[in-house]
């Protein structure tokens, strides 16, 4: 089984190189073959059917089609949103969310299992870390969710669970995929990846020739705070996180969306608002205030009027701002709320 391909972990150019050389078939057989996963969300190869009877059956010795595996379906009765506890091979297990936004969806991706980073405000941390996601089960997450709601999603935001610049490698080539003409053929600018402030992930990014949107968890205006609720900060602290931001804008001339949830008593007060604009300086940013979801820690959601003031503030002085709605609060299916389950 371990020398058998997961067709999910490779590009179209190795599916292509692999036919071709290995198997000795026609050019067109990669782009059948892709059409049948990536179009047609089929995984099994007996039901591809303009491959012949014959290759079906060698096929079965050659290559599969493995997604991560459904344990469990849980779907918002406010707002529809629907989040999905995966299996893998090895029996760990990783949560991801589809969001709807009227005519337009949104997969939230998981890219490890568990997160190393320990944000205090987050779930997905307390229940530690054990591996990076593969090629295959990043991109089979996406397949799944698509073939499990019978609709094309039309956004991939890096949000779930983990660190996606630390695995950034496989994130790379999972868009790679994604993006493909002759794979998913989901456009570039509806890819977004998220990051907690890992440096050279951001700069690797920058470099990478993905025009993909940048998502960073700010979610304080100063070192002392953000030390305090993000241990990444002692690594890269904002000083150098800025300059790479800076960096990343300079190469790529994109806007960056700022995440910043709003935390009762910690980062909410006016003078955190006027900290965080001096903060982003020259940078051409989209703040999101994000309503504090419930997790097992300390801290509180600050009150409408806290996050009305610090919006308005941030307005008053040209930042462009909003307050992100709420989605998949009941189900645990909202920001920081993902965790490893059995």
């Amino acid at each position: 089984m371990n020398d058998i391909l997961n067709a999910l972990d490779l590009s179209y150019d190795e599916l292509n190189e692999i036919c071709i050389t290995q198997w000795d078939l026609p050019r067109y057989r990669a782009d059948q073959i892709s059409q049948w996963i990536y179009a047609k969300k089929v995984f099994d190869f007996s039901e591809m059917t303009n491959l012949s009877k014959e290759l079906r059956k060698e096929m079965v010795n050659r290559i599969m089609v493995l997604p991560p595996y459904e344990i469990k379906r849980q779907v918002s009765e406010k707002d529809g949103t629907t989040k999905y506890l995966w299996g893998m091979n090895d029996g760990e297990t990783i949560e991801s969310v589809v969001l709807f936004h009227g005519n337009h969806t949104t997969a939230c991706i998981s890219t490890q299992v568990g997160c190393p980073l320990r944000c205090l405000f987050c779930a997905t941390g307390k229940t530690g870390f054990a591996r990076n996601l593969a090629t295959s089960e990043i991109t089979g997450q996406f397949l799944s969710m698509e073939k499990n709601i019978g609709r094309d999603i039309n956004n991939i935001v890096f949000m779930g669970m983990g660190e996606p610049l630390l695995n950034l490698e496989n994130v790379k080539k999972s868009i790679r995929i994604l993006n493909h003409p002759k794979m998913r053929n989901l456009g570039i600018r509806h890819f977004t990846v998220s990051t907690a402030g890992i440096v050279p992930g951001i700069r690797d990014l920058a470099d990478s020739e993905l025009p993909v949107r940048l998502s960073v968890s700010l979610h304080a205006p100063n070192n002392d705070i953000r030390n305090r609720i993000m241990p990444v900060n002692r690594e890269y602290p904002l000083n150098r996180l800025m300059e790479a931001l800076e960096y990343y804008q300079d190469i790529t001339g994109e806007r960056i969306t700022i995440e910043y949830i709003m935390l009762k008593n910690i980062n909410d007060q006016p003078e955190h608002a006027y900290e965080l604009v001096s903060l982003l300086g020259n940078l051409r940013t989209y703040i999101n205030l994000i309503p504090y979801n419930p997790v097992d820690s300390v801290f509180e959601r600050s009150p409408a009027k806290q996050v009305k003031e610090f919006y308005s503030i941030l307005s008053s002085l040209g930042c462009e701002v909003e307050t992100r709605t709420e989605k998949g609060t009941d189900i645990d299916a909202a920001c920081g709320q993902l965790r490893r389950k059995t």
